[in-house]
């Protein structure tokens, strides 16, 4: 079923004080204020000339006959609906991690320029599922991603609950429709996530920054089996749910690993 966004006026306030919607507060009067932010307000203060603008969605957009894709490449140009949570979040993604957005352009682009705009090559899979439901995630402690590749829910979220709070793992969502699904408090959230390990005195920002050169040299992204899942319900903090144990056996997002399901080797920042 598709999802369908709450109306403005009827969202919670709180989801906007829990990750992964309170990592976003520099945007604050554009997420909550009483009305939405214009085209113009999301272009605001955006100075870099290399980087597209948001436009209206309008019919005579559209008539152009350009894909999404193109159109941001060849005309510098977003469409974006107005009075719409997925093309806003998308817009303030944009705007944070713009090497990221600019890097899964460039590279759609090309698969287009293979297959035409009717078809979708594995890569463009990959690369759409990073860009709707994608998390970068930082790890500095590789006994922690045993656990992951065995999906041992409760070991990584349960047991090592304290690498969540001190930095062994640092989960950073990008996914524009991820962020969406977390208007809605009660869902399950679940993410594709590109993982990197950090050398211990790595910032936090700088794996997506590695994620992002990755991307633009190929190097990831180019079948969707890559990307690992990440049931972000589990996170401590993230689900109002998982403070107890039993959570992490009852929880339908965390899901057993498939037979012959196997993860790639993170990407490594060396120190």
């Amino acid at each position: 079923m598709r999802f369908v966004s709450p109306a403005r006026d009827q969202i919670d306030p709180h989801v906007f004080q829990r990750q992964p919607l309170s990592a976003w507060h520099e945007f604050t009067p554009w997420l909550t204020g009483p009305t939405w932010p214009d085209v113009a307000d999301l272009n605001d203060a955006v100075h870099d000339s290399t980087l597209p603008q948001f436009v209206a969605q309008t019919p005579a957009l559209l008539a152009d006959g350009l894909h999404y894709e193109q159109r941001i490449a060849e005309r510098g140009q977003v469409a974006t609906r107005p009075g719409n949570w997925h093309d806003l979040l998308n817009a303030l993604v944009w705007r944070r991690f713009p090497a990221l957005k600019k890097a899964l352009n460039v590279r759609q682009v090309a698969e287009i320029a293979q297959v035409g705009p009717k078809r979708r090559t594995r890569a463009q899979c990959a690369l759409t599922h990073f860009d709707e439901a994608g998390i970068g995630v930082a790890v500095r402690d590789p006994a922690l991603l045993a656990l992951w590749d065995a999906h041992d829910w409760h070991g990584l979220f349960w047991r090592e609950r304290a690498a969540w709070q001190d930095g062994r793992i640092v989960a950073t969502v990008f996914g524009h429709a991820l962020l969406e699904h977390a208007l809605t408090p009660e869902k399950y959230l679940c993410g594709k996530a590109l993982v990197v390990q950090l050398p211990a005195d790595a910032a936090d920002e700088s794996a997506l920054a590695a994620a992002a050169v990755a991307i633009a040299d190929r190097l990831v992204l180019n079948d969707p089996q890559e990307l690992r899942p990440l049931p972000l319900s589990g996170i401590p903090g993230w689900h109002a749910g998982n403070d107890v144990e039993h959570f992490y056996r009852d929880a339908p997002c965390f899901q057993p690993l498939r037979v012959g399901r196997r993860y790639p080797a993170p990407l490594v920042l060396a120190s």
